[in-house]
Formats: structure tokens, C-alpha cells, sequence
């Protein structure tokens, strides 16, 4: 498959056509039906609770968030191959992979709210916190390899970051170490053709991403993000090569970020309507539904009680994460080092000091 699709001839990565249509039956992966069923379900419980934490920031009950929708076949297709010993070292943008490895829409609610708590990820084995700081993520997870190569573990690491994220030095370092350690780092750049409001084209002056494989000595594969069968095919056959002691695999996902950079954000401002539309076609879930109702694996008129019962269950969570109770004081101090330094502990003391006068005063 790597020599097939070098970066270098770019050609991009498909199986699926936009009508769910299989038209590259020599890379169909091998997956059982009950699977594909449930990594729609997965996707699309994904995108209920997308859309749901969109609707709770409007409504004043949860901080910025970066949505996910449109980018559900990346994560969903790594969340089926992804296991509990495995590492996961996320960007911010890959709700499906975070429950896949155990994480709880709780906890993700909570980080949301700001809560230290929720990234304590009590289920979730081997998972490191969302990276806020763009592409800095990176440099672990190559160092996470180096040391799974060390210990001669059995270990594959999944990361992930934005197109934007290729522009950070963090990104080539982390692929040149990867390269030169052969660390077991599986690298997914989700290229949503927007590094917030800068388009691709002006982002780098390369064929894609994928292309950049080749000055750090790895293989690498621009694959159709959007279409399921593809992104599993290609991480099950990275996966494979970085477990036989290959080095690491850069994949970039070429999808579109249907919602907003983040909450905060207006998308309408830098990109035109026609442009949306004709990525809608794309989508990954409706390509994915389309090629289930033709195996007749699913019946579309279960989606709707599907997604009620999705809303209840996302709902009950959201209600759990905000009856948490107020973030204790020392949250705010106690993170920064294992041993709480004397002048945090000084700070600590004057701002209690400040809240007991400012709740006499009221």
C-alpha cells in the first residue's frame, strides 16, 4: 500500500466513493460487519455530543470548545484499532479516540468547565492530556516511543495535530527523532484545510503534508480522511509496519472541519458557503450510513430513536459534570511541581487571605 500511494505521485488514499460505493476493492480492509456498525454508532454518538457541548456553550453553561464535527471518520477508525496498552497522545480535536480509550464524556465536560479533574482519566490507561499548545504533543509522543523501543514493549503510540500544527517546529522534530530512534509513532495530522483562519494553501509550500515523509527518512500516506475504510486500512497497515520495528508512519487526513475553529470563532469570516457545501458531500458519517443502508446492515429508521437515546445519556452526563461543585483552591497551585514550592504555598495563603476578605465585604 505505501509504495502504491507514495506521497511523492500524489495520489490520494480511497476506498469509499462519496455514495458509500466501494471502488478500490483491493485495499477493502478485512473487518467483520458488526464492527463497521459499530464504528458508525460510535461516530455518530460522537457527533450528538459534538453538537450538544456546541449548544451547552451557547447556552452559558461550558467554556470555549473545539468541535469535531466533520472529523469523526479519523478518530473512529483509529478507536477501533487502538488498544489499552497502547498510548494515545491527542491534540484537542478527537473526541471518538478519547472514548474509545477510556475517557467519560464526564471528564471531558469537566476539563471543558475547567476542571483539573477532567483530565484525571481514571479509565482511560496510557492517555495523555489534550495539547492546547500547538504541535508540542508531538515531542512526547516521539519520546514515548524512544522509550517503548527501550524497554522492548509492545506498544504502538497514536498522535494526532492540525495542519496548523506542521508549521511548529515541535512537528519536524518530533518526525526527525521519530525517524532516527525508528520509534513506533503513529503521527495523524487531521489536515482540515484551516489552521484556525489560515487556509492550507498558504500554510506551507508543499505538495500536502505527506510529502514531508521523505526528509525525515518515514514512510508516509495522504489518505481521504473522510472516508472510514480508508483511515482504518491505513493505520492497521502503520500500525503493522511500526510494530515490526520500521520506525514511525506520518499520515496525513485530508477532511474539513465543518464547525468552528472553536466556539469562539466565525468560520464565515474566512470561507464561503459554496465551499462548505461541497464538502458536505463529503462527509464521513453519510458515506459510511450510505454504504451500511446498501449492505443493508442498517436501517436508517433507527438512527432517530438511536440519537434520543444518545441525548439522554450525554445530557445525564453534562448534568453530572455540573453539579461537580466548586474547583477546590488549591487546584490552582498544587499541579506545577510534585512538592509544593514555599513561595506557591505564600501565593496560596495571601489568595485565601484575599477570598475571606472579599466574602466579608459582601
Amino acid at each position: 500500500m505505501f509504495n502504491e500511494y507514495e506521497p511523492i505521485n500524489k495520489k490520494i488514499f480511497q476506498i469509499i466513493d462519496n455514495d458509500g460505493k466501494v471502488i478500490n476493492k483491493k485495499y477493502m480492509p478485512e473487518i467483520e460487519d458488526t464492527e463497521i456498525v459499530e464504528a458508525y454508532k460510535s461516530m455518530l454518538f460522537a457527533r450528538t455530543a459534538d453538537m450538544m457541548i456546541v449548544s451547552y456553550q451557547r447556552q452559558g453553561r461550558i467554556f470555549t470548545y473545539p468541535p469535531n464535527y466533520g472529523q469523526e471518520a479519523i478518530s473512529g477508525a483509529v478507536a477501533r484499532l487502538m488498544r489499552k496498552e497502547d498510548w494515545l497522545v491527542p491534540a484537542f480535536r478527537e473526541m471518538g479516540a478519547y472514548l474509545a480509550k477510556g475517557a467519560s464524556l464526564k471528564e471531558i465536560f469537566l476539563y471543558f468547565m475547567g476542571y483539573e479533574d477532567g483530565q484525571n482519566f481514571e479509565n482511560a490507561k496510557n492517555f495523555l492530556p489534550y495539547s492546547v499548545p500547538i504541535a508540542s504533543q508531538l515531542i512526547h509522543a516521539a519520546g514515548i516511543g524512544y522509550a517503548i523501543n527501550y524497554r522492548k514493549t509492545d506498544q504502538i503510540v497514536f498522535t494526532f495535530v492540525g495542519d496548523g500544527g506542521t508549521s511548529e517546529g515541535d512537528f519536524h522534530e518530533a518526525l526527525n527523532f521519530a525517524g532516527v530512534w525508528k520509534a513506533p509513532v503513529i503521527f495523524i495530522v487531521q489536515n482540515n484545510q484551516y489552521g484556525i483562519s489560515t487556509p492550507f494553501k498558504v500554510q506551507t509550500a508543499s505538495e500536502g503534508i505527506a510529502v514531508k515523509s521523505y526528509a525525515y527518512g518515514i514512510k508516509g500516506i495522504q489518505v481521504d480522511g473522510n472516508d472510514f475504510f480508508a483511515m482504518y486500512k491505513a493505520v492497521k497497515e502503520s500500525v503493522d509496519y511500526a510494530k515490526a520495528g520500521n520506525g514511525p508512519v506520518l499520515i496525513e487526513a485530508v477532511t474539513y472541519r465543518k464547525g468552528a475553529h472553536t466556539t469562539s470563532d466565525d468560520p464565515t469570516k474566512y470561507r464561503s458557503k459554496e465551499e462548505e457545501d461541497s464538502w458536505d458531500a463529503k462527509d464521513p458519517l453519510k458515506r459510511l450510513k450510505a454504504y451500511l443502508v446498501s449492505k443493508k446492515l442498517f436501517d436508517p429508521e433507527e438512527e432517530e430513536n438511536l440519537v434520543e437515546e444518545y441525548k439522554k445519556e450525554i445530557d445525564r452526563q453534562f448534568v453530572e459534570a455540573e453539579n461537580y461543585g466548586p474547583v477546590p483552591l488549591e487546584d490552582v497551585f498544587k499541579y506545577n511541581y510534585a512538592d509544593m514550592p514555599a513561595d506557591l504555598k505564600e501565593q496560596m495563603v495571601e489568595h485565601e487571605k484575599f477570598l475571606k476578605w472579599k466574602e466579608a465585604r459582601s
